[in-house]
């Protein structure tokens, strides 16, 4: 129970970076709010490997690869997208369009590894696409068609490609380390990509104007939203699984949409609650525990 209860607040947690990216919009510059966010998250996984492990490993060439391609992808590139976009769209709308996550690296897996697809899969992969859609184009999926999609959409679809990549390169690229050992390598690595355009922009000059609010929200991302969030998401999977924790994702975007709301005063138009719905329902049904019906392609 108590693993459950931490997945729920992971869960929680999660839904409050959207906000808190939010919240952060024109007040903190993107690149300033990505590389302190994880410059504040890479001090803290490192003391906990410390504390856990008794020393950050040592990687080989072919980690320390992997380590670059990981920070390039999950951290660098991710958050660039997600505070870009956040400053565009509601966090909401963001939460739910990255809601696609554990929809696209189960289809990833499927296409790069051969892994064998449960009907239920096979009917929540597209059903998440839908809503997906519905949720972007604001209820007018033929906006497609004539390119009229915004550019924050776009960007935090700019969010799921990258997690994507980020997951499928640490399914095998890590091997031989912990799940804690590889994520602190993989947010210095991010890190240290970040403080090249931290530097071009000024960020530290930026740094000594933001107000409390700015940094309460910069620790949040870096200490709940990435420290403790990802800590809490790693326990589950060695208690229960990899399978049955990541049920527990689908109530990130339940979570940011309700803080939006509450928060934020976000509006709950119609495009967001019927596509959030199947977008939820889908990626329940492409990662529940057990599939649903028994046959496989």
């Amino acid at each position: 129970m108590r693993t459950y209860l931490k997945l729920l607040t992971v869960a929680f947690f999660w839904g409050g970076t959207f906000v808190a990216g939010r919240f952060l919009a024109g007040d903190a510059h993107p690149v300033s709010a990505a590389f302190f966010r994880f410059a504040i998250a890479s001090s803290c996984l490192l003391l906990a490997v410390c504390k856990v492990e008794g020393r950050l490993p040592k990687l080989d060439f072919r980690q320390g690869l992997a380590v670059a391609a990981l920070g390039l992808t999950g951290v660098f590139a991710y958050n660039l997208f997600f505070f870009n976009g956040l400053t565009l769209i509601g966090a909401g709308r963001a939460a739910l369009i990255i809601a696609l996550n554990p929809v696209a690296i189960t289809l990833c897996s499927a296409l790069i590894y051969r892994e064998r697809l449960p009907l239920s899969r096979i009917v929540g992969v597209p059903l998440s696409v839908v809503g997906a859609l519905v949720v972007i184009t604001r209820g007018h999926p033929l906006m497609i068609l004539s390119g009229g999609i915004g550019r924050g959409e776009l960007l935090i679809s700019g969010c799921v490609l990258s997690w994507t990549l980020y997951s499928i390169i640490g399914k095998t690229a890590m091997r031989g380390l912990s799940p804690l050992a590889a994520v602190c390598w993989s947010s210095i690595a991010g890190t240290l990509l970040l403080l090249i355009p931290a530097l071009s922009y000024g960020s530290f000059a930026d740094a000594l104007h933001f107000s409390w609010s700015v940094w309460l929200s910069i620790g949040y991302l870096g200490l709940f939203g990435t420290v403790i969030g990802f800590l809490w998401y790693f326990e589950g999977i060695q208690k229960i699984g990899p399978s049955r924790a990541a049920v527990f994702i689908n109530f990130v975007p339940v979570s940011a949409v309700l803080l939006a709301t509450f928060l934020l005063g976000e509006p709950l138009d119609i495009s967001l609650l019927g596509g959030g719905f199947l977008v939820v329902l889908g990626a329940y049904l492409a990662n529940a525990p057990k599939p649903l019906f028994w046959r496989k392609v």
